[in-house]
């Protein structure tokens, strides 16, 4: 049996990918080296936030076939990569998953394939890294014996109004043939594509959209810290430049940035620029240092709040609301939460957690809400989710410190 395509990894970018080329009429092939989630997927369960088990049924019943299986990747005319691409402890890029999957698709590589990376990575790996495997596995050369484009993932888990059909979908071949054969891909099932001039064009437009917000993320936090010392109200300040019509887009300060995409991608430009240009990507490095520091800061203001009643931080019990890294899903990715929790128990307190979306973290859970924040000395509101009324809650607790901003009681302290 032929395919249109295969999508190597079966995770939050792979599976709505594939979701949408089988609603369009496509036949879809999925492979993953993890077998647990091979089988997982052909017994049509969900293991993403964005698909339920209902929609995997439905790709699995309308043809789609998860397989560990490399050597079926040649019944597919085009092969596209989708692996996880997590900081390595140099701050670039960890390229063992994209090395691992280029190699399998290299291995069964056919003339006239398409292959496109969706990874987010650093400018030149399509071509300098994941070219080279393809062509020396298949004895093939990209642009004439196989075609080689980069299109980065814009997947946005939880986000109900724009999805993989109807995010605009950027694409930049190894050549112009390349870039027209990515384009009339994606074009079969995604509403808008954009061709960009070449692969490095392509792979650094990722690197700028998330750069952008963790910058002005960035900012935000640290006018948080300063405007906090000032009596201002910055949540007050945000809302008042909002309703300017044009030069301003507002951003909103936290407990710290979380996911793959914020707190990872620019410090893949940076690490680039460093290692290819040999100096520093200053913006990126700044930002990058608020917002890493930004859980330190809550745990401080968390010390100081207990302190200002008399109350030692030291066996004082901590009620974390929100875990996970964004509102309204399970996704706990680089969650501030995490280095919030470890904090506050360095500093002696007692960490107790509840969030509708995730069953096991790595503190303790309760599942009475209302009781745990009533009883807890201080609750600190980390992820707003739509199961939490913020105002209510604030007025159960003791101390209630709101991190997103969303309290309107006095009884609540904001960020």
């Amino acid at each position: 049996m032929s395919y249109d395509v295969v999508i190597l990894g079966l995770g939050y970018v792979g599976l709505p990918l594939a979701q949408q080329a089988i609603r369009a009429g496509l036949s879809v092939l999925g492979f993953d080296v993890d077998e647990t989630v091979v089988k997982s997927l052909t017994d049509g369960r969900s293991h993403v936030d964005d698909l339920s088990d209902a929609d995997v049924a439905a790709m699995v019943a309308a043809g789609f076939r998860p397989t560990c299986d490399e050597t079926e990747i040649a019944a597919a005319r085009t092969a596209v990569i989708c692996v996880p691409t997590p900081l390595s402890e140099g701050d670039g890029p960890d390229l063992r998953a994209v090395t691992g999957a280029s190699a399998a698709v290299g291995r069964n590589l056919r003339p006239g394939m398409l292959v496109v990376l969706e990874s987010t990575t650093y400018p030149g790996t399509t071509d300098d890294v994941v070219r080279p495997l393809l062509e020396e596995l298949s004895g093939l050369t990209a642009g004439t014996g196989f075609r080689l484009a980069f299109s980065p993932e814009r997947i946005d888990p939880g986000n109900a109004e724009y999805g993989a059909h109807n995010t605009p979908k950027v694409v930049g071949g190894f050549t112009p043939a390349c870039t027209d054969a990515a384009a009339e891909f994606y074009g079969r099932f995604i509403e808008t594509v954009v061709r960009a001039r070449g692969t490095r064009e392509a792979e650094t437009a990722k690197l700028l959209e998330n750069t952008y917000r963790h910058v002005n993320i960035a900012l935000v936090n640290e006018m948080a810290r300063f405007c906090h010392e000032l009596d201002i109200d910055l949540w007050d300040v945000i809302n008042a430049a909002s309703t300017k019509p044009f030069g301003f887009q507002a951003f909103y300060p936290g407990p710290g940035v979380g996911g793959h995409c914020i707190p990872i991608d620019p410090n893949y430009l940076s690490h680039n620029v460093r290692s290819k240009l040999g100096y520093p990507f200053r913006f990126v490095e700044l930002a990058q240092e608020i917002n890493a520091t930004m859980p330190a800061y809550v745990a401080r203001r968390a010390q100081n709040l207990l302190n200002a009643d008399g109350q030692a931080v030291r066996g004082a019990t901590v009620l974390l609301l929100g875990v996970t890294y964004k509102a309204n899903i399970a996704d706990q990715r680089e969650s501030p939460a995490t280095p919030l929790a470890r904090q506050l128990a360095a500093l002696g307190a007692t960490v107790v957690y509840h969030d509708p979306h995730v069953r096991n973290w790595s503190f303790p859970r309760t599942d009475d809400l209302e009781g745990a924040v009533a009883s807890a000395d201080l609750v600190i509101l980390v992820q707003n989710h739509r199961e939490y009324d913020a105002d209510h809650l604030a007025r159960l607790a003791k101390r209630f410190f709101d991190t997103r901003g969303v309290t309107t009681v006095r009884e609540a302290h904001r960020l």
